[in-house]
C-alpha cells in the first residue's frame, strides 16, 4: 500500500529551525487524482502554454558520436599499470615514514583522482595514525598538519574530536593570532571546518571557519596590492589553491572537477611527484575514454526515444544529466551500466520536470500523476497526445532496471522504484497547484513538499538498488521510507538548486521558491533571503557528515553516492543554472572532464 513521503520538518529539532514558520493552510488541500476515464474530454483545446526558452544542447549527437581518446591504447594502459605498481610500492615505503608526509600523500591522491586505486592502502595508513593519535601522548603539531590530519580523518569515517584544534587557541578561547600568517595552515584549516557536525557544542569549527576565511581573504587582498605594485610573489601557487578554496571548499565540490582543476596545479606544488602526476593524467585519460563510450551508448538511446524533438519546450541535456550521475559514481570501471540506466532515469525526470514546471496544464498534471500511479500501459490512453511518448518511455526505463536487477538478485524492486516515482510526481503536482492558485506557501510548507521534488529522493533509489548487493527485502523498505540521509541530502540539492536557478524560473513564471518563500514569510529583502537559506544549507551540511559518520560502515557505496550527489550540486549550481542554461563556467568544466583528453607523452 502506498504511504506518503515523511515531512521535511520531522528532520529537525525545534530550535535546529526555529526560523522557519509552522503555520499552515487548511484551505489549499492535495485533491485525489481523479479517475474519471473521460476526463481528457474536459481539457481545453487552446490552453495557455508557458515556455522555459531552453537552448538546443551544446553537444549534439553528431559530436558526440565523432568522439575519439588517443590516449587509451595498449601503450598507455601498459604504462599506467607500470605506475600504479610503483605508486602501491610507495605507499608500502610511505608506511614507515613520517606522519605528516604520509597524510600528504593521500591528500594528494585524492585531489588527483586516483584514490580509488589504492583504498586498502589508504584505509591502512590513516587506521594506523588515529589509533596511534588516540594512544599517544599529545604532541604540538603545525596548525597545517593537524587540520590535514583531522580533514582526512574524519573523511574516512574515523572519530576525531574538534578539541584537536584547541592547542591553537589563546587563553581568551579565540585563535591565536601568530597564525594570521600561516597561510597554508589557515587554508587546511578552512578546508578542515566544512567537515563540522550539529552535535558539537560548542562548535569550534564555526569559529574555526571565520578566522581562516577572514585572513584567506586578506591574505588575497594583500597579494593583490603587491601584484599592483609590482612586488615579487613568493608562491603563487598558494594564492591559486586559496583563491579555489574560497569559491569551494574541497570538501563540497565534485570529485572528478577538482581532479581535472588539481592536474593544472599539482607540478607547481613544491615535491611534487612527477610519477603521481604521470599516473593521474594517464588514469584521467582512461577514465574519459570510458566516459565518452557512455556518451554515445547513451546518445544514441536519447535520440531513439524522440523525446527531444517530440517534446522541443523541454531540457535536451543528456550531457549534463551524465555529469549528475558521474558524480554520484565516479569510478568507472564499476559501474558503467549503472551510469548508463541512471543516466537514463536523469534525463527522462527532465523532461517530466518541464511538463509540470512549463508546459502542461493543470488537468493535464493530475492525468499524468494519476497514470504513473497506475504504471501499466493502459494508463496511456487517458493521457495527452505529447505526454504518451514520455509515459511509455518511463515505464521502458523502470521496467528494464527492474529486470536487470530481478536477473543479477532474484529480488522485485519495481514496487520501490514505482512508489519512488508517485512521490516525485505527486510532490511536482503539488507545486503546479501552488502556481495555477497563486498561493505562496510559507518556506517550512514549501521545504516539506521541495526536498522531494528536487527528485534526489527517487534517484537515490534507484542508486540504491544499483549500489547494493545483495538487496533484502528489509533494505528495500528502509531506502523506500527515506532515511535522514536521503532527507538531508536532497534538502541540500534542494537549497543549490534555488540558490543557482531561482531568480530564471520566476522570470518564465514559476512558484516560489525557497528563497522567494522567506521574503514573503518574513518580508526581508533577496539578499537577507539569500543569506538566511546559506544558514539553512550550512546547518544542513552540519546534520549531513553527523549522518554521515553513523551510517559509514552500513550501505557504505550508497552513502558515498549520497554525498557526492551534493557535491555535484554545489558544483553544478556554483554560478548559476549550470544544467538548464549551461552557463559558461559549466560548459568549460564538461568540455574538460568529456572531450578533452590531457596531453601526456608515454616513454
Amino acid at each position: 500500500m502506498y504511504k506518503p513521503p515523511p515531512k521535511f520538518s520531522s528532520l529537525f529539532s525545534p530550535s535546529s529551525f526555529a526560523c522557519l514558520s509552522t503555520t499552515t493552510r487548511s484551505d489549499i488541500k492535495v485533491e485525489p487524482p481523479l479517475l474519471n476515464q473521460n476526463f481528457s474530454t474536459n481539457l481545453s483545446l487552446n490552453p495557455i502554454r508557458r515556455s522555459g526558452n531552453y537552448k538546443p544542447p551544446i553537444w549534439d549527437a553528431q559530436l558526440i558520436q565523432s568522439l575519439h581518446n588517443p590516449y587509451v591504447g595498449d601503450k598507455y594502459v601498459k604504462r599506467f599499470n607500470e605506475l600504479k605498481k610503483e605508486m602501491k610500492k610507495n605507499l608500502m615505503m610511505v608506511k614507515g615514514s613520517q606522519e605528516l608526509e604520509k597524510l600528504e600523500l593521500i591528500d594528494n591522491l585524492q585531489r588527483l583522482g586516483v584514490s580509488y586505486h589504492f583504498k586498502d592502502e589508504i584505509m591502512q595508513i590513516l587506521k594506523s595514525i588515529h589509533d596511534q593519535s588516540s594512544s599517544a601522548a599529545a604532541t604540538r603539531d603545525s596548525l597545517y598538519h593537524t587540520s590535514l590530519k583531522f580533514r582526512l580523518l574524519r573523511q574516512h569515517g574515523f572519530h576525531v574530536s574538534q578539541d584537536i584544534l584547541n592547542d591553537f587557541k589563546d587563553e581568551q578561547g579565540n585563535f591565536k593570532q601568530s597564525l594570521c600568517e600561516d597561510t597554508k595552515g589557515l587554508l587546511q584549516l578552512y578546508e578542515a571546518s566544512f567537515l563540522s557536525t550539529n552535535t558539537e557544542t560548542p562548535n569550534l569549527l564555526d569559529s574555526a571557519n571565520t578566522f581562516a576565511m577572514s585572513h584567506l581573504k586578506n591574505y588575497l587582498h594583500m597579494n593583490r596590492s603587491n601584484n599592483s605594485n609590482g612586488d615579487h610573489q613568493d608562491n603563487p601557487s598558494v594564492e591559486r589553491l586559496v583563491r579555489h578554496a574560497l569559491e569551494l571548499p574541497f570538501h563540497r565540490m565534485m570529485l572528478r572537477v577538482e581532479s581535472r582543476w588539481y592536474l593544472n596545479i599539482y607540478d607547481k606544488i613544491p615535491n611534487a611527484n612527477p610519477l603521481l602526476l604521470e599516473l593521474a593524467k594517464l588514469d584521467f585519460n582512461i577514465v574519459q575514454a570510458t566516459h565518452q563510450e557512455d556518451l554515445k551508448n547513451l546518445s544514441r538511446w536519447w535520440k531513439s526515444t524522440h523525446l527531444a524533438e517530440k517534446l522541443s519546450f523541454s531540457r535536451d541535456r543528456i550531457v549534463e544529466a551524465f555529469l549528475w550521475v558521474d558524480g554520484m559514481l565516479h569510478e568507472p570501471q564499476k559501474n558503467q551500466n549503472s551510469r548508463t540506466m541512471l543516466t537514463k532515469v536523469v534525463a527522462l525526470l527532465v523532461v517530466i520536470d518541464d511538463i509540470y514546471d512549463v508546459y502542461g496544464t493543470l488537468d493535464e498534471l493530475k492525468l499524468f500523476t494519476h497514470a504513473v500511479e497506475r504504471m501499466e500501459v493502459n494508463a496511456m490512453d487517458e493521457l495527452p497526445d505529447y505526454m504518451k511518448v514520455c509515459y511509455l518511455a518511463l515505464l521502458n526505463v523502470i521496467t528494464e532496471i527492474g529486470y536487470e536487477i530481478l536477473k543479477e538478485q532474484e529480488i522485485n524492486v519495481m514496487p520501490y522504484l514505482k512508489k519512488s516515482w508517485i512521490d516525485l510526481c505527486e510532490a511536482y503536482l503539488q507545486e503546479a497547484r501552488w502556481y495555477h492558485s497563486g498561493y505562496k506557501p510559507s518556506l517550512e510548507e514549501y521545504m516539506d513538499n521541495g526536498w522531494i521534488s528536487i527528485s534526489t529522493p527517487m534517484v537515490f533509489v534507484h542508486t540504491f538498488v544499483f549500489a547494493t548487493n545483495p538487496i533484502t527485502k528489509e533494505a528495500l523498505e528502509w531506502i523506500s521510507k527515506y532515511p535522514d540521509i536521503i532527507r538531508l541530502a536532497s534538502t541540500i540539492i534542494r537549497f543549490t538548486d534555488d540558490l543557482g536557478t531561482s531568480s530564471y524560473e520566476l522570470e518564465r513564471g514559476d512558484v516560489p521558491k525557497a528563497i522567494q518563500c522567506y521574503m514573503n514569510e518574513k518580508g526581508v529583502s533577496e539578499e537577507e533571503a539569500r543569506k538566511h537559506i546559506n544558514m539553512l544549507l550550512k546547518d544542513t551540511w552540519k546534520l549531513f557528515n553527523a549522518a554521515q559518520q553513523d551510517n559509514s560502515i552500513s550501505y557504505e557505496i550508497f552513502f558515498r553516492c549520497t554525498i557526492n550527489a551534493a557535491r555535484a550540486s554545489h558544483t553544478i549550481y556554483q554560478h548559476g543554472d549550470g544544467h538548464g542554461i549551461q552557463n559558461l563556467d559549466i560548459k568549460n568544466r564538461i568540455s574538460q572532464l568529456y572531450f578533452e583528453p590531457i596531453e601526456i607523452s608515454v616513454p
